[in-house]
């Protein structure tokens, strides 16, 4: 019997504003089903760029500001991930000035991009971050219709 997919939505940087949760939470699910994927229990948790530094730094040994980090909390031979993921929405912020994209489009897109890990992309070579970003566009577009 397999469990109903959950995400949650966790609150630790007070600015945070994020309209049509329901929605969100029922697309997020259509991603993973698209990937080839199924949805467990993924924990979002909205943060501060100072909460996020210091995850960054305990748990992947780098001193600097990032604006996501995604842990995969699947069990090793289990086809349901599970994941806690952390944004700073801090880092959002400045990200959607710099880019000049709006604060929610931004706080989506990086949303998607931790989705996206978890369904097996990365972002580490040239190559495999067009294809993150085309993901990324392609569910943005989705989403924004």
């Amino acid at each position: 019997m397999s469990k109903k997919p959950q995400i949650f939505l966790n609150y630790l940087h007070s600015s945070v504003i994020l309209k049509e949760r329901d929605r969100l939470k029922k697309f997020l699910i259509s991603m993973f089903k698209h990937e080839g994927k199924t949805a467990g229990t993924i924990n979002i948790i909205f943060c501060t760029d100072d909460y996020l530094l210091e995850i960054n730094k305990n748990f992947l040994k780098h001193n600097y500001y990032t604006d996501i980090i995604t842990f995969d909390l699947s069990e090793i031979s289990s086809t349901i991930i599970n994941s806690d993921i952390y944004i700073s929405y801090d880092r959002v912020k400045e990200n959607a000035l710099i880019h000049k994209v709006s604060i929610p489009k931004e706080l989506h897109r990086v949303i998607f991009h931790g989705i996206l890990h978890l369904c097996g992309f990365k972002d580490k070579t040239a190559k495999d971050i067009k294809i993150m970003r085309s993901k990324e566009n392609q569910y943005l577009s989705q989403y924004f219709i």
